[in-house]
């Protein structure tokens, strides 16, 4: 089989965003929104950038068993036996093992790209000439790679990857630091050798599987025993009585921290992790004021805001200075944009004064 053949894609799209509140919402994340307005939802947009890469047989989606409708509805050329369905948010150890699993059992020679729903990508044609470069490597050595964000500035909002540079594409991964404080962010930066964390993954089915064993090997017990029921009609009764087994993990956290062949490639192709409403804002098109606006919306006095709000309701701003107005089902956000990490608060706040309907 050529290399394309072996090439598989795992999409991971069962995050609820809540950082992105009221936009995203536990019935409805962001990944199944028209977050840039372009007309597809982040989901719809990160399958068609895989295209080129693969097979669309070879594409994988793993969501909560809630989401499967709106997968369905938005990637209808896509098999049931396409469709991951976590019963339980495990974080992303147990969802990357159900989905290498599975892949091992179609292709053992497999080479996956593991990548999240939700991100940007501007340079598209950038993006897939490091992901051939990376399938390539994976199918050629027993490394477990991912890629690294040459930084724009101390962001504290992504983890960081420190790295050894040898001169070779792939880089010796030193350490790993989840979202440092500015002053630590600043460090790094200045530095040369920190990159951001994509979270985006290369490896060969039979390297991650190995890793699965030696580092987390309760999951891998659990994988290695039921593997017979994956691609059957088995498979969601194995998958509920996993789930209810394995722990909440990162594979950062379990095995990408711990592994010894973990290798970055530094990459530039306009990566946006689109987490947050300022992450939205830093790559959207501005006004003369500074403002991004998403809706039927007047702005008198304004500057420096993003404003998002449906499109069937007039809505008149003036006077604010870098604020997120966000309006979505039956919530209004007004929040400081500066303060954007407070959402998260709102919507534990929300929860339990107002109940589960606005979250």
């Amino acid at each position: 089989m050529n290399n394309q053949e072996n090439t598989f894609v795992v999409i991971m799209a069962g995050g609820i965003g809540s950082r992105f509140w009221p936009f995203s919402r536990t019935n409805n994340p962001k990944q199944f929104h028209d977050v840039l307005g372009v007309g597809s939802s982040m989901l719809q947009m990160t399958v068609k950038r895989f295209e080129e890469v693969c097979p669309k047989e070879n594409v994988f989606i793993v969501t909560n068993t809630d989401y499967k409708s709106l997968v369905k509805e938005q990637l209808p050329e896509l098999s049931d036996n396409q469709i991951l369905c976590e019963p339980i948010g495990r974080n992303t150890a147990p969802a990357i093992a159900f989905a290498c699993y599975k892949i091992s059992k179609i292709n053992p020679d497999a080479n996956i790209i593991v990548a999240p729903a939700d991100h940007v990508i501007l340079n598209e044609r950038s993006f897939i000439e490091i992901i051939n470069q990376a399938v390539n490597a994976a199918a050629k050595e027993d490394v477990l790679l991912t890629l690294g964000i040459t930084p724009s500035r101390p962001d504290t909002g992504y983890g960081y990857i420190q790295f050894i540079d040898e001169g070779n594409l792939l880089k010796k991964v030193k350490t790993f630091t989840e979202k440092p404080n500015l002053e630590i962010a600043q460090m790094f930066l200045a530095s040369g050798d920190f990159v951001w964390n994509s979270g985006i993954f290369i490896w060969n089915v039979k390297s991650i599987l190995a890793a699965f064993n030696k580092f987390l090997g309760e999951i891998a017990e659990i994988f290695n025993e039921g593997q017979t029921c994956l691609n059957t009609e088995q498979e969601m009764e194995f998958i509920n009585r996993a789930y209810s087994h394995c722990r909440n993990i990162s594979i950062d956290y379990g095995i990408m921290e711990k592994a010894d062949n973990v290798y970055v490639i530094l990459s530039e192709f306009g990566w946006s992790d689109l987490g947050t409403w300022n992450s939205l804002y830093s790559i959207s098109q501005k006004d003369e004021a500074g403002n991004v606006v998403d809706g039927d919306v007047m702005l008198y006095d304004t500057k420096d805001c993003i404003i998002k709000t449906p499109k069937d309701r007039l809505v008149v701003v003036q006077g604010m200075d870098n604020f997120i107005v966000a309006e979505y089902g039956n919530v209004l956000m007004i929040c400081k944009k500066d303060e954007e990490q407070r959402v998260k608060d709102f919507v534990a706040d929300v929860k339990t004064n107002k109940g589960n309907g606005y979250n």
